[in-house]
């Protein structure tokens, strides 16, 4: 039988490769966007949901349960990037970036997990991103976001030990999606040249990267597989080879060592 599953943020990327996949594996998919118009000719069921209003969560859950009669899965993937210095981050910014990522992420285990926890039973797919496990300059609060949700789903996985809920992360590397282009750059009021022009680099490498990224149908497969399993890990790395090794390679090289080739590759020096 097929799981009834959630899919956050699935008008584009990531999240409607995802809902795309899932379909295919013969489950209930439902696929939210803040915007339905962005949802259009799908084999999902679209659904209106803006993570950050506590009231348009619970409608969807709701919505879902009184349709479906449970929900199994949800993949929280709804999110968002701001590119900008840590040195002179503006609180609206940083507020934005960890209402989205973070307490989006928050706000929808919150509304969903009752339920799961009454039928003993369910599965969260919490969407990080290789930047959960590393620092990378010029996107520190995308980054502080993605390590706040490593450490809430590990605390998850600790509660619900005694339950049958199992809580997984997928961290992706650069794939190609919408997400560059949605990315917003806090206007850099900082008066040096250096610094200026290293920022400017940064997000240059950044956009690069992920201009000539994965196709997003690897996370889709890789989500199929993880909601069969019956235990799943607690992180699934998925990218390209020389990405997901970075997180190996922090372990084990000399700090400062680590953070000059992190630099040199975004044009830092």
């Amino acid at each position: 039988m097929g799981k009834v599953i959630l899919v956050t943020g699935a008008s584009s990327g990531i999240g409607l490769a995802c809902a795309n996949a899932l379909v295919a594996k013969g489950h209930i998919v439902y696929g939210s966007s803040r915007n339905l118009n962005k949802i259009k000719a799908v084999s999902f069921k679209p659904i209106e949901l803006d993570v950050t209003d506590e009231d348009s969560a619970k409608s969807a859950i709701n919505h879902i349960i009184n349709t479906e009669g449970r929900i199994d899965v949800l993949v929280n993937n709804a999110g968002n990037g701001v590119a900008g210095p840590a040195y002179a981050m503006p609180n609206e910014y940083a507020k934005k970036q960890f209402e989205v990522n973070f307490f989006g992420v928050v706000r929808m285990c919150s509304t969903t997990l009752p339920h799961m926890i009454d039928k003993n039973e369910g599965l969260i797919v919490n969407i990080s991103s290789l930047a959960g496990l590393f620092g990378l300059p010029y996107q520190s609060m995308y980054c502080a976001s993605k390590f706040a949700i490593e450490g809430y789903s590990q605390s998850l996985r600790m509660e619900l030990n005694s339950t049958k809920i199992k809580i997984a992360l997928v961290n992706p590397g650069d794939f190609r999606s919408d997400f560059t282009q949605n990315r917003e750059k806090v206007p850099f009021t900082i008066k040096n040249e250096k610094l200026a022009s290293e920022f400017n680099a940064a997000v240059a490498g950044m956009e690069k990267d992920e201009s000539i990224g994965s196709d997003p149908a690897i996370i889709g497969k890789k989500l199929c597989q993880i909601v069969e399993t019956a235990n799943p890990s607690q992180n699934y790395l998925v990218g390209k080879f020389d990405q997901t090794m970075v997180p190996g390679l922090k372990k084990i090289l000399p700090k400062s060592i680590f953070i000059k080739l992190m630099n040199d590759h975004y044009g830092i020096k």
